[in-house]
């Protein structure tokens, strides 16, 4: 793996994992909000949050997720990787100020059609808030 190109396919094997750890700033969440659109008050207001289940400002579900792209595209497939799919779900809140780790394991490897099928997750220390799956397209090693 260099910058420029992550592992091609005949570098990966089933069982290799790879992960990104960002702890979550309010700049963070209003800098997601302004990218996304998604203005949702959960999100960016104090006093609308602490009405919430939540008793306070959470952030975007898809911000964790974001994370998860993190690795696909700099480490693990790495860089020239193509997100197919994703399936995510999510199990508990990402609050301001936690440190989320995403994580990428390899499970299954399709040399034919260059598919990588890989589990994702979100961790917060020890609790699991997001899982999922994945695939991504993967380069086979130029001759």
């Amino acid at each position: 793996m260099d910058q420029l190109h992550g592992y091609y396919l005949e570098d990966l094997e089933v069982g290799m994992s790879d992960s990104f750890a960002k702890t979550i700033s309010e700049a963070d969440v209003y800098g997601f909000a302004g990218i996304s659109g998604d203005t949702n008050p959960v999100h960016i207001n104090e006093e609308y949050a602490q009405t919430t289940m939540f008793g306070q400002r959470i952030a975007h579900g898809m911000l964790s997720g974001a994370l998860i792209s993190t690795v696909a595209g700099t480490k693990l497939p790495g860089p020239g990787a193509i997100y197919v799919d994703q399936t995510l779900k999510f199990k508990a809140p990402l609050f301001i100020g936690q440190t989320a780790r995403a994580e990428i394991v390899v499970t299954e490897i399709d040399q034919r059609r260059r598919r990588v099928k890989c589990d994702t997750h979100v961790w917060v220390g020890d609790k699991q808030i997001a899982t999922g799956t994945a695939t991504f397209m993967v380069d086979k090693r130029p001759n």
